[in-house]
């Protein structure tokens, strides 16, 4: 009988004489990529026979037998690479990646793990580094504009209040994630004018609902922000600065590299301008840090945080179609103070499971004032002096898990616990007060075939809130290349998909405000939709992609404000609405170094039950305010060594709106069509030294988001940057 001993001594011996791959990942232009899924199995099966994920050097090391092995690399941002290897010895091999269509990108919202877009049967669109380097986006709503589908209602000027909608959704249907901590506000409500993408390194958008695997608010969309790791072995200190028209200036920093086990990338960012009419100043301030240490071989954790601090001016509705009908209010402002943070630490085991853990914290603060007042008179009441002071905190823990014993099957599954906590002070003449405390659970699985040419997808999650109770969502898709084709009709993918999402009632809504008489309602449910989509990708020679998508939006349990009688209220789940259309989708890579993107999306809206409304924009039958029929996008950027360029455009049909002031001015029924026009780009001067510059509404159009606020005319900026260390 063999002892222990000597199973040990053979497992052993077996790892000393193993063979070893060293695996580089890069970039086209010569960079390491972190983050890249690297997957290794034998080229005559299926069998996974190691798995890891390359460190901030863009390095992967597998101790494997000598022989021959398929490599595979799943990079977001970039297409999927495969080759074939030989090991033997001590190997070293080099993968350069490549840039793709939108199809062809791998990104990791729709599935939670790296995947080809077009076999997740989503909508997806990837914004990288490259394409944030032109932009220079003062907040993320400069970039979500030249996505697809995308509506922005922005109050005006730069820093203002600005709400998304996306395929007819409301504009609290939208789950934003950065740096893997949820951030909208308790109720989904997300203000896309504020936030800084300083130091991102990509940014991802899925269209149509998510909630299996991100529960609340996924109803619209997904937005996820990636902050930038460090990556080289000598420090490299970035400062910038530029300045505009409308007193605008702006500067940044940031120190980031890698050493050893450890990545680091800190960075800071200050934006100030005096807007171009009165009331109309932003000033943002912002830091913040990510930093990674590889515990072993096999445990990576890293921990991300930001901070903003921002003040506004909020002048109100004034102008309506270039006129100026009322009196812009001088003296209200906000003020912002967010906060948050996530530590992950990630585990992979053994070449078919992976761990992550991930807890985090969102703190949100909103104090909004008017402390001087106007015209507050019966019966419009427009400029009253008040106080509002909004304070929310969510913190939680999630865990996610994969199981791939094959190449094609995966299994993905997860715990999710938040803890949701906020405060709501107002004053509008007499104190009120919301006090709001719920706890949400949620359990999820989603499993992934493919069999031949077909890719299915089917998940579910169930959640236990405080609030509402248990719920199940559930999405299922389909992925299908039909046709492989040839050179010239490269590839056709038919997908479909089902699913469906939900909104948990915001705390007001759910324990109501004593002061205002709006009496609690604990029986309120979350607001939920349920969605089909059907579409094709076609790819033309290799280089081209068109892709088509009808969707169909079905919203119901809309909550809405009832008066019970002449002194209390309460709100309810009531109203039910839809949204159909059509999103078309025109994408190239000319070269690695440019890239086009074009799309054009139909959307009709209707009311279809709402019984309580008395504004006629409101009732029944009518379409959902904001929401245009037409829209479409253009996106042309080049990345090259020596200078970047990109032109983007936004395109809105005219779209119904209101001015919500019922007879102070003449009524608005609708907010007319515009073209939006951006430029930007950047020239090295010297390998330390870049000038940029760029100018936004470029052809200096007169237009309103919403109704009554007035949008920046032509606004540039341009200056120098510089950059020390690094490599």
């Amino acid at each position: 009988m063999r002892s222990p001993v000597f199973f040990l001594l053979l497992l052993l011996s077996s790892a000393a004489f193993a063979d070893t791959l060293n695996l580089t990942v890069t970039s086209p232009d010569r960079q390491p990529v972190a983050n890249a899924r690297v997957v290794l199995h034998r080229p005559d099966n299926d069998q996974i026979v190691s798995a890891t994920t390359t460190i901030a050097n863009g390095t992967a090391e597998f101790n494997v037998a000598a022989g021959d092995y398929r490599v595979e690399v799943l990079a977001p941002s970039f297409a999927k690479s495969t080759l074939t290897v030989s090991v033997s010895g001590e190997s070293t091999k080099s993968v350069e990646l490549h840039v793709a269509g939108p199809e062809q990108t791998i990104e990791v919202t729709s599935s939670g793990l790296p995947v080809e877009t077009v076999n997740a049967a989503a909508s997806v669109s990837t914004v990288d580094a490259d394409l944030l380097k032109n932009q220079q986006p003062v907040a993320i709503s400069d970039t979500l504009q030249f996505l697809p589908g995308v509506v922005l209602g922005n109050s005006g000027q730069t820093g203002g209040l600005t709400s998304m909608f996306v395929r007819g959704g409301e504009s609290d249907y939208n789950k934003v994630i950065i740096d893997g901590v949820p951030v909208n506000e308790v109720g989904g409500f997300y203000d896309f004018g504020v936030t800084s993408l300083t130091s991102a390194d990509r940014l991802e958008f899925m269209r149509g609902p998510q909630s299996t695997l991100y529960g609340s608010d996924a109803m619209s969309s997904v937005v996820q922000v990636f902050s930038a790791e460090g990556s080289s072995p000598t420090p490299e200190l970035v400062l910038g600065a530029d300045g505009g028209n409308f007193s605008t200036a702006h500067g940044y920093g940031s120190l980031a590299g890698a050493a050893g086990r450890f990545d680091y990338n800190f960075f800071a960012d200050q934006f100030n301008t005096e807007g171009q009419g009165p009331n109309d100043t932003f000033s943002r301030s912002s830091q913040g840090a990510n930093f990674g240490v590889i515990l072993s071989p096999k445990v990576m954790l890293r921990f991300r945080t930001r901070h903003e601090n921002s003040w506004v001016g909020v002048p109100g509705e004034w102008v309506f179609s270039g006129v100026p009908l009322l009196p812009p209010d001088l003296t209200e402002y906000a003020h912002d103070n967010n906060f948050l943070a996530s530590l992950a630490l990630t585990i992979t085991p053994s070449a078919h499971w992976r761990h992550t853990i991930n807890g985090f914290e969102y703190n949100h603060q909103r104090y909004n004032a008017d402390p001087v007042g106007g015209s507050c008179d019966f019966p419009y009441y427009l400029d009253c002096p008040f106080t509002s002071n909004d304070h929310q905190n969510r913190a939680g823990i999630n865990y996610q898990g994969e199981w791939m014993p094959l190449t094609w099957t995966r299994t993905t599954f997860g715990f999710d616990f938040e803890d949701e906590n906020g405060w709501v002070d107002e004053n509008y003449g007499f104190p009120a007060q919301v006090h709001g405390l719920r706890r949400n659970y949620g359990l999820y699985g989603e499993q992934v075939v493919t069999w031949k040419r077909l890719t299915a997808t089917a998940g579910v999650r169930f959640v236990h809130d405080e609030g509402f109770g248990n719920k199940a969502v559930p999405r299922v898709a389909l992925s299908l290349l039909a046709i492989k084709g040839n050179q010239a009709f490269s590839g056709t993918h038919l997908r479909f998909s089902y699913a469906q999402g939900y909104k948990e009632p915001s705390f007001e809504q759910a324990f109501g405000v004593g002061a205002y008489d709006i009496l609690p309602n604990p029986s309120l449910q979350p607001e939920e939709s349920r969605t089909y989509e059907a579409g094709f990708d076609q790819s033309f020679f290799n280089r081209y992609t068109l892709s088509a998508t009808y969707f169909n939006n079905l919203f119901h349990n809309i909550i809405e404000y009832q008066t019970l009688t002449p002194l209390t209220s309460q709100y309810i789940n009531l109203n039910r609405a839809m949204a159909h259309g059509a999103e078309v989708n025109f994408s190239t890579r000319l070269r690695d170094s440019i890239r086009l993107d074009a799309s054009y999306t139909y959307d009709s809206t209707q009311i279809l039950y709402a019984p309580l409304a008395f504004d006629p924009t409101e009732m029944a039958g009518a379409p959902l305010l904001r929401r245009p029929k037409h829209v479409g996008s253009l996106l042309l950027n080049y990345s090259g060594k020596r200078w970047g360029g990109m032109i983007g455009g936004s395109f809105v049909g005219q779209r119904p709106d209101s001015d919500f002031l019922y007879g102070a001015v003449p009524p608005v029924t609708h907010d007319a069509g515009y073209a939006l026009v951006n430029l930007g780009g950047w020239y090295a001067i010297t390998s330390r030294l870049s000038a940029f510059a760029n100018v936004n509404n470029a052809l200096d159009k007169q237009y309103e988001q919403v109704a009554g606020y007035p949008a920046m005319r032509t606004n540039f900026r341009a200056g120098m940057r510089f950059r020390i260390g690094g490599e």
